[in-house]
């Protein structure tokens, strides 16, 4: 038998004005876990969706050699008939159905009679593939009781229960924290045990290099190479090097000549209740971000930084105050909308640009407007070629690549939507940046221009309050960071003090700190 359950040959996909696949070749071996990395833009998802059948056969050039066949998918269907199975980073689950409906849905298992779905025998067989996944839950439960993570293995579960033999996953652990990235990644061990081969798409590079038996790299639409990780340690710098075809000695890139002035915005015993989770989400939190600042909010999972972000922004209206003061430059403010934050000077980066950070079927010149009209208006209409003019200028500094700025914010990158947003917020001429995961779902290499966006608008005298579970970003970033637990500010730490030891220790409550 071939070595190999899967080869694409010189697959070539073309959109117009753009060519996302160039002769691209890729082999997969029976039983491995293959990763597929990248720079946002290269090529990955566009290749997983010529494999999968979302691109039907004629819209691409190459063959797909699937189990020693060459492969005609003219659906999804069709390939998930051949044992293919993709699982995309926005998950395909019904929340209103239970989770056994769910793993089976559009392929129940009916009676005899072949009229009726038997429900038992769903149930059953459901809570053997919940076991096999680790998922210990009642399939009774609907899919909006679950978490992101538990969800993510109710859809493992469901590609088995379709006898996949290939499972492609697509930023498996993106939205996850990292219990659940760990428990993911055991997970797809335990199935290259039993045979399942695997293709996962990520831009986490330490899981790639821990869990990969095999790295493909693709840059512009084309394969770069592959590398075996099973034969000695990848460097991650190697991968990185592959990917955007050059070295980069310092992911976070230093600031020069470091001054810091007034404090911009101040918090005071900040307290916040909220309703529906009937308990106070916020309690007494006090903090200080000085202009030409980045101050880093560090904490794990729940620990309500994102709360925070929002009660200031006043972006949540069934949060109740029960306590506490904003200042801004040293005067005393109240939000009850985030139009009064924008009047104020605060601009919030949402952590979700899909959903709430940007309007995906409108272009880049809308999207960047849209907080600010007021100042391209014409009197009472917007002056189409100042409006041009102003979104050509944040195109350029911050170096959104798009070929125009008509183009609609869904056809862009990651990388370029995270521009799109952070130049939306910065056309509403703001005094404190809050950026809520600015660096989620994006390759190194945009990465380190988001940094270089952050160091250069400190160096301006914005102030930048940065917000991520990526804690070496935290403490490569930030001149101050503070720790939260529980809604709580547990400690703060200089630029000098802070290491990841001391961050984990206030972030879980433990008292001792290393000043190592």
């Amino acid at each position: 038998m071939n070595d190999y359950i899967l080869e694409m040959r010189g697959i070539t996909k073309t959109f117009p004005g753009v060519r996302a696949l160039d002769n691209v070749n890729f082999k997969v071996k029976r039983g491995e876990i293959h990763c597929l990395v990248g720079e946002n833009g290269a090529g990955k998802s566009t290749l997983m969706k010529v494999l999968s059948g979302v691109y039907k056969f004629g819209s691409y050039s190459g063959d797909i050699v699937y189990d020693g066949e060459v492969q005609r998918f003219m659906s999804t269907k069709d390939s998930e008939n051949a044992g293919i199975a993709i699982i995309n980073q926005e998950l395909a689950l019904i929340p209103d159905l239970t989770i056994y409906e769910n793993i089976f849905f559009g392929h129940e298992i009916m009676r005899p009679s072949g009229r009726t779905i038997d429900w038992n025998q769903t149930i059953v067989a459901a809570e053997k593939l919940l076991d096999k996944v680790r998922l210990d839950v009642n399939p009774s439960w609907k899919i909006r009781e679950l978490g992101v993570g538990k969800q993510q293995l109710v859809e493992i579960a469901k590609a088995l229960s379709k006898k996949a033999k290939l499972l492609i996953l697509d930023e498996p652990t993106a939205s996850l924290n990292e219990n659940d990235s760990q428990n993911l990644l055991k997970l797809l061990r335990d199935l290259k045990e039993e045979g399942v081969t695997s293709i996962m798409i990520s831009h986490r590079l330490k899981e790639v290099v821990n869990i990969a038996d095999t790295i493909t790299v693709l840059r512009d639409g084309a394969t770069i190479c592959s590398i075996n990780g099973r034969d000695g340690k990848v460097e991650e710098g190697e991968i990185i090097k592959y990917m955007v075809g050059r070295e980069i000695e310092n992911v976070y890139p230093r600031r020069e000549d470091v001054r810091h002035g007034d404090v911009a915005l101040e918090l005071r015993d900040w307290t916040v209740y909220d309703p529906s989770a009937e308990r106070v989400i916020l309690n007494h939190v006090s903090l200080k971000v000085h202009k030409g600042e980045v101050v880093g909010l560090s904490g794990l999972m729940g620990a309500g930084r994102t709360e925070l972000a929002l009660s200031v922004f006043g972006n949540n209206p069934h949060y109740k105050l029960l306590g506490g003061e904003i200042y801004v430059e040293g005067k005393r403010v109240r939000f009850k909308e985030p139009k009064d934050a924008m009047r104020a000077g605060i601009a919030y980066v949402s952590e979700d640009r899909k959903h709430n950070g940007l309007i995906l079927i409108q272009d880049i010149k809308f999207n960047v407007t849209l907080p600010n009209l007021e100042a391209i208006e014409n009197g009472v209409v917007v002056n189409a070629n100042e409006e041009i003019i102003q979104v050509n200028k944040y195109k350029d500094s911050l170096n959104i690549k798009t070929p125009s700025i008509a183009q609609k914010v869904g056809n862009l990158s990651g990388g370029n939507q995270q521009k799109v947003q952070i130049a939306k917020w910065l056309f509403a001429e703001p005094k404190v940046l809050i950026l809520d995961e600015p660096t989620r779902g994006i390759d190194v290499g945009a990465k380190y221009e988001i940094y270089t966006i952050i160091n250069r608008l400190v160096s301006e005298g914005y102030s930048v309050i940065m917000i991520s579970s990526d804690l070496p970003e935290v403490l490569g970033m930030s001149d101050h960071i503070y720790v939260m637990s529980e809604g709580t500010i547990t400690g703060e730490l200089s630029a000098e003090e802070a290491n990841e030891h001391n961050v984990m220790r206030m972030a879980t409550k433990t008292e001792e700190v290393c000043n190592e």
